[in-house]
């Protein structure tokens, strides 16, 4: 019984497990086998089970645990991985190294939770049932969204915030670094974004429009060590960190900082200490292209990411109408009105990111504001993901009512503080489905996956932050990478899963 149970309660649910009787167990004794090009995999699963088991996992060719990288295995992807776990043999194979790293955390998820805690665990033995599992994802992109522009959180908690994704084969590591609120990123082209623009004197509590503030002060920047220290570390465990840097709107807390960059270069701004959409933006002048392609040149010089984000929604065109030197902006461009300067400077961005060989990416509705280059994050309605594909797009479905985890997860009174109006509870974010139904062949294709968001107006600590993400964040990544529908068997694999959390010291939602 408690080999079947192992299997089965793995979160995501693999693609094909066949359960056979018997156990490995992995002991004092227990030596790798390190194929050619597994070695990040094997220090990988060494640094993984150090601290709770205390095994060395010696290297040897005739060890019991092998690592291989197998070209036959290439119809399986990227991602994918054969797992095979026999009485004396271990044989863990990919046609490459992050199918491997995708299933080092299977193997972490078969031993007793014990396995996951950060201490020694003393005489629990570690068994792994036999067994074989030929796992890969249905969608590539699974992701997660940490605002740290709102609530700043150091560069230990991503850590530990990447690991958690990590075991649930997250792929996305998705960094929210600047906002009207703050200013996470250096610049050392622009060294007052973190200077001042990553201090704030207060906090707004409540609701966009509450009147009511915390009267402390909120500060926070990374170092460049600290950020290229995080990309390397998420890559060492298959996750890629994608950063996002707001623009034109959103972007007080830059202009707090050079106001020249602004509509009104003799107005003085402070850090936004409020919510919502603030309506000072970017100008469109040639200072401004020039400052944000400084600042991406930087951010891609720390993030080897294939995509950019650079937001680009909930940008109001108020300032660009009263502007005269926007107006003859538009008019030299040959745009209909200053609204149009929108659409116009994402597409500036845009072409210097493809020219750069990234991959741009922003949040939209269904689109149309966007040059067909870009990747487009869809939020507000369920049907703007069709939309978007259609116009060609790739796309991730990150419906707001499924995917945003700063929602509460239930209607009770004592919830913590979160966004208010809706309810994402665990049964929405497990029945996310990221490709439409009516979706046909071609169009579906295009949409890459889907991602969790967590933004943190009212989200101040990793605890908090913690209660908000999980068990939902099991539920999107079993759901983007199985596509498993089935809920009673879900819940009952993500029960036992619980165990798990606790052992990594999760603040979980019970």
């Amino acid at each position: 019984m408690r080999a079947h149970r192992s299997v089965l309660t793995l979160v995501p649910r693999p693609a094909k497990t066949v359960l056979r009787p018997g156990y490995f167990t992995l002991d004092g004794d227990t030596e790798l086998n390190i194929g050619a090009g597994t070695e990040p995999a094997a220090e990988l699963l060494r640094t993984l089970l150090a601290p709770a088991t205390g095994l060395a996992l010696r290297p040897s060719p005739n060890g019991q645990l092998k690592l291989a990288i197998d070209s036959g295995l290439g119809t399986l992807g990227d991602e994918g991985y054969v797992l095979t776990v026999a009485p004396y043999a271990v044989l863990l194979r990919a046609a490459h190294l992050t199918g491997l790293l995708r299933g080092i955390q299977t193997i972490r998820q078969l031993l007793p939770p014990q396995a996951l805690s950060e201490t020694p665990q003393g005489d629990t033995p570690w068994l792994l049932p036999c067994s074989e599992i030929t796992d890969h994802p249905r969608h590539p992109w699974r992701g997660a969204m940490l605002d740290v522009a709102r609530h700043f959180q150091p560069v230990s908690y991503l850590r530990r915030y990447v690991d958690l994704l990590a075991l649930r084969k997250i792929s996305v590591f998705h960094l929210h670094l600047t906002d009207d609120q703050g200013w996470r990123m250096p610049v050392a082209a622009r060294p007052k974004l973190t200077e001042i623009g990553g201090h704030r004197t207060e906090s707004q509590q409540g609701p966009a429009g509450s009147g009511r503030y915390d009267g402390l002060p909120h500060t926070g920047a990374y170092t460049r060590a600290e950020l290229t220290g995080l990309v390397r570390y998420a890559a060492a465990r298959g996750v890629t960190v994608m950063p996002e840097i707001e623009m034109p709107g959103h972007v007080r807390a830059a202009l707090a900082a050079y106001p020249e960059l602004g509509n009104d270069p003799d107005r003085a701004l402070d850090v936004w200490t409020r919510w919502g959409v603030c309506d000072t933006v970017l100008g469109v002048h040639d200072e401004v292209l020039d400052f944000c392609r400084t600042v991406l040149d930087e951010v891609m010089d720390v993030f080897p990411s294939p995509y950019i984000h650079i937001g680009g929604e909930e940008c109001p065109t108020t300032e660009w109408t009263r502007s005269a030197a926007a107006r003859r902006r538009a008019a030299a461009e040959g745009l209909p009105n200053p609204r149009s300067l929108h659409g116009w400077f994402l597409g500036q961005i845009g072409e210097f990111l493809v020219r750069r060989g990234r991959r741009p990416v922003g949040w939209a509705e269904t689109g149309a504001e966007l040059p067909l280059d870009f990747t487009v994050m869809t939020w507000r309605d369920a049907s703007h993901t069709l939309a978007a594909a259609r116009r060609g797009h790739p796309v991730i479905n990150a419906y707001h009512r499924a995917t945003y985890l700063d929602y509460a997860q239930s209607d009770d009174p004592h919830e913590p503080p979160a966004q208010p109006g809706t309810v994402v509870d665990l049964r929405a974010a497990h029945a996310h489905a990221p490709v439409p139904q009516d979706a046909d062949p071609d169009v579906a294709g295009r949409v890459l996956g889907t991602q969790a968001q967590l933004w943190t107006e009212f989200v101040t600590t990793p605890a908090h932050i913690e209660y908000l993400t999980y068990p939902r964040l099991c539920a999107l990544a079993d759901r983007a990478w199985s596509g498993a529908t089935d809920w009673p068997d879900f819940r009952s694999r993500l029960d036992a899963h619980t165990a798990r959390l606790d052992a990594l010291g999760v603040k979980r939602h019970r």
